[in-house]
């Protein structure tokens, strides 16, 4: 055993050959495992708990267990990845995600309190929120794996961790029906998952730089405050239908509609396949002013992420009712019925979830842009739209009505990033032709 252990960092790390293909391997391996993770999860709490439990889970672990995750990572990974000329060591990274996690626990609790749910459902909100915000504190490393070139350990840690957590959840799940229990098990096992494959491998990179000021949280607070912001509203934005189901249904159907709602992990996990291994390569691209190429590739990425999409949706067009039905089957005879008549909205949330992962490609060009400002102000316009539309149609029309919503709020964000990403693209062209050279400012000189 301690052979093993003394020799796991090597392990993990594998071989210096054939890195991209490693890079590319490891990092689909990890983004299936997280996505499949979060479609398959609430199903199995229903399956084994009951529809009430199911839909406790998944709103606690896919709508605020995520949003406190979003406060956890700060918006920073985007940030962090793309930092390529080092203006911040990874200790700052580091203990700035101390601090923020720290909020997102806080921020979960009070939000608890203030919910008025009954002690039960708060404790299990609570671990999954605890889940979650340990998953936010593993993404500084791995963000930092992917900055070093080490993609393949950012994807190794998510595909490990998430197994782990997730077979620890559904074994306590199965042998004793309590969700508190099963929660808290997970929450330990996501802790030691950490533990082994994030802190252990870091320090295996010697390029890695721990030290940090606390003098240097200031100014990354406020590097990534708009970022922060931004993708705070964001999922808020994504989420808005869920919450109203929570606000204005019962538990039962905040399941059936994270149910309707799995194709869109299908579809970002697709999209993220495509997006993540190409980033450097579009960082890379618009720091060295090399815009020709960098159009080349954006429009390229955009016309597959389109072309997945358009099959996506055909998919669920002509297979989604005989889909929902062996769904009905697998979790019992006491469902029959209650998902095939969603077949509609089943076809428009695949539709949503394909204008988000456009609208995630293009979030990430603007931040390559550097253009946090029209970020903000997307969001900020979305956000305020959002708060009034999915809770008047989901009072109006139930489920059909937030998959009205979804679709709605994800078509226009989508077209409000697409045209302002190329705006700005044209702007900087024009300033390149007028002064003849390009030279990307930091985020101090700003």
């Amino acid at each position: 055993m301690t052979h093993v252990l003394s020799r796991w960092p090597a392990l993990l790390m594998g071989s210096g050959s054939h890195r991209e293909k490693q890079n590319i391997v490891w990092n689909m391996a990890g983004s299936f495992c997280y996505a499949f993770a979060s479609m398959v999860l609430a199903f199995l709490v229903m399956r084994i708990a009951g529809e009430d439990q199911g839909g406790v889970f998944a709103f606690g672990y896919s709508t605020l267990g995520q949003q406190m995750f979003i406060v956890a990572y700060f918006g920073l990974r985007p940030f962090q990845i793309t930092d390529g000329r080092g203006e911040y060591r990874f200790g700052d990274y580091l203990h700035h995600r101390f601090l923020t996690c720290g909020a997102a626990l806080a921020g979960g609790a009070a939000c608890l309190l203030l919910s008025g749910y009954a002690p039960a459902k708060a404790a299990v909100v609570f671990l999954l929120i605890c889940w979650k915000v340990i998953d936010g504190f593993a993404d500084v490393y791995e963000s930092e794996f992917q900055r070093q070139g080490h993609l393949h350990l950012t994807g190794k840690s998510n595909t490990f961790r998430t197994i782990l957590s997730v077979t620890v959840f559904l074994t306590v799940l199965a042998a004793g029906r309590r969700l508190a229990a099963a929660c808290a098990a997970a929450v330990a096992a996501q802790a030691a998952g950490v533990l082994v494959f994030d802190v252990v491998m870091i320090r295996q990179l010697p390029a890695v730089d721990m030290g940090w000021e606390w003098r240097r949280m200031r100014p990354l607070t406020q590097a990534a405050a708009l970022l922060f912001v931004s993708v705070f509203l964001d999922f808020y934005i994504f989420s808005a239908a869920k919450y109203a189901i929570d606000a204005y249904m019962d538990d039962a159907a905040s399941g059936y509609f994270n149910l309707i709602f799995m194709p869109t992990s299908v579809i970002n996990l697709a999209a993220g396949f495509v997006i993540r291994p190409v980033l450097t390569y579009l960082t890379g691209y618009w720091t060295e002013g090399k815009f020709e190429r960098f159009k080349k590739m954006l429009l390229r990425i955009s016309g597959l992420i389109g072309v997945l999409s358009f099959l996506a949706v055909g998919l669920a067009w002509f297979i989604g009712r005989p889909v929902l039905g062996i769904l009905e089957m697998l979790l019992g005879g006491d469902y029959a019925g209650s998902l095939t008549g969603y077949h509609v909205p089943f076809v428009l949330v695949v539709l949503g979830g394909g204008f988000y992962a456009l609208l995630n490609l293009y979030y990430y060009v603007l931040v390559i842009l550097r253009r946090q400002d029209v970020i903000f102000a997307i969001y900020a316009v979305m956000t305020a739209a959002a708060v009034f539309l999915a809770p008047a149609m989901v009072r109006r029309s139930g489920i059909p009505g937030a998959a009205y919503a979804y679709l709605t709020l994800m078509t226009v964000m989508t077209a409000g990033f697409a045209v302002c990403a190329w705006l700005s693209y044209r702007r900087m062209r024009r300033e390149t032709d007028r002064e003849g050279e390009y030279r990307p400012r930091t985020e101090r000189e700003k």
